[in-house]
């Protein structure tokens, strides 16, 4: 296979998979990709799922994100929809990227670039230069069954383009995150960062979900993994195929995942505020640290969105959601014992740089 030219300006491997810990904290922090967090080397496959991964695995690529003003980078996983090079992707593996290329299984590098996402369904699509006549996975045409044996390929742990096999255990699965997408399919398959954004094909070879993040146990171990499903000719394909480009409406907040709802009274509780974002704009605070990164102070509570009662991070994030970009949104907070409020307008995530 020919280096990729992109390698040595990775200077900075992202997180290519969400990482959801196993545990009561909505917003607890990625994983740190350890071996802990690594699938483990695949196991023989049984002769059918064998042959099924080597006709499919033509079709898949390795998605290389890069963004020179920010000096991040990151790999995913990604498969061919159309001959004429579109690639579907998970979202979060391009949002924060500005150069992107694909890496095909002969080793050749393509320039790509995103022409439609679906932020809120962590869906991308992307559409190569230079190629064409490119080997392409049929989108599901059936609804997926429970208990059925699905095949998953992708690029976590190192390696390029190699099957995780699993069962799926649940279809329309609720995230315990209120930014991730939700009505996901549920598996079994031990998937990793750098899978993201990778094909789950069903035992006829048809893509059934595009891979977006995992559950992960105290020790790091995936506990399970979700997928977007994906049907052909249904609207969010359509939209993508038609070149929309949805994205989520925000303010420019992080969250403090220990802390969250914790408060008294309970709200979201803001760790950061994104440069040139609405909410910088508005004055909101986030917590301090000292040189050593132990916690001083927390920062802002919000405890109301738009008048509605908001206990924890996820009621902050869903209740913004709920609302359109451009709309004027007006948060409640407590800053120490003072309760204050900003008005400000809601804005595209893609606008605000800090924002993964």
């Amino acid at each position: 296979m020919r280096a990729s030219p992109w390698l040595p300006v990775l200077l900075l491997l992202a997180l290519a998979a969400y990482l959801l810990p196993d545990a009561n904290l909505p917003f607890a922090p990625p994983a740190p990709v350890t071996q802990g967090t690594l699938p483990a080397p695949p196991r023989a496959l049984p002769a059918q799922t064998q042959a099924l991964f080597e006709r499919s695995r033509p079709a898949t690529v390795r998605v290389e994100s890069v963004n020179p003003d920010t000096r991040n980078a990151g790999i995913g996983t990604g498969f061919f929809i159309s001959a004429s090079g579109q690639v579907l992707t998970a979202y979060h593996v391009v949002s924060g990227g500005r150069l992107f290329q694909v890496r095909t299984l002969s080793g050749e590098s393509y320039p790509a670039r995103v022409t439609a996402f679906d932020a809120n369904n962590d869906v991308a699509l992307l559409t190569v230069r230079g190629g064409e006549g490119f080997p392409f996975l049929k989108l599901a045409t059936r609804a997926p069954r429970v208990g059925e044996t699905v095949l998953a390929i992708g690029n976590s742990g190192g390696d390029f383009l190699q099957p995780r096999r699993g069962q799926l255990l649940r279809l329309n699965a609720a995230s315990a995150r209120a930014d991730f997408p939700g009505g996901t399919l549920e598996m079994t398959a031990p998937l990793a960062p750098g899978d993201s954004g990778g094909p789950i094909l069903d035992g006829n070879g048809q893509a059934i979900g595009v891979v977006s993040y995992i559950s992960v146990d105290g020790s790091g171990q995936t506990r399970r993994s979700y997928a977007v499903p994906v049907v052909e000719g249904n609207e969010l394909i359509a939209a993508l195929r038609g070149g929309e480009k949805r994205d989520v409406p925000v303010v420019g907040l992080f969250f403090d995942a220990l802390h969250s709802g914790l408060t008294d009274p309970p709200g979201g509780v803001v760790d950061a505020v994104a440069r040139r974002s609405p909410a910088e704009r508005a004055g909101l605070r986030g917590s301090v640290r000292d040189r050593e990164q132990n916690l001083v102070s927390l920062g802002d509570v919000i405890v109301r969105v738009n008048g509605e009662r908001t206990r924890d991070a996820n009621a902050v994030i869903n209740a913004i959601r709920r609302l359109k970009i451009g709309e004027t949104v007006v948060l409640t907070y407590l800053r120490g014992e003072e309760t204050r409020e900003a008005r400000m307008t809601l804005v595209p995530r893609a606008t605000v740089p800090d924002l993964p």
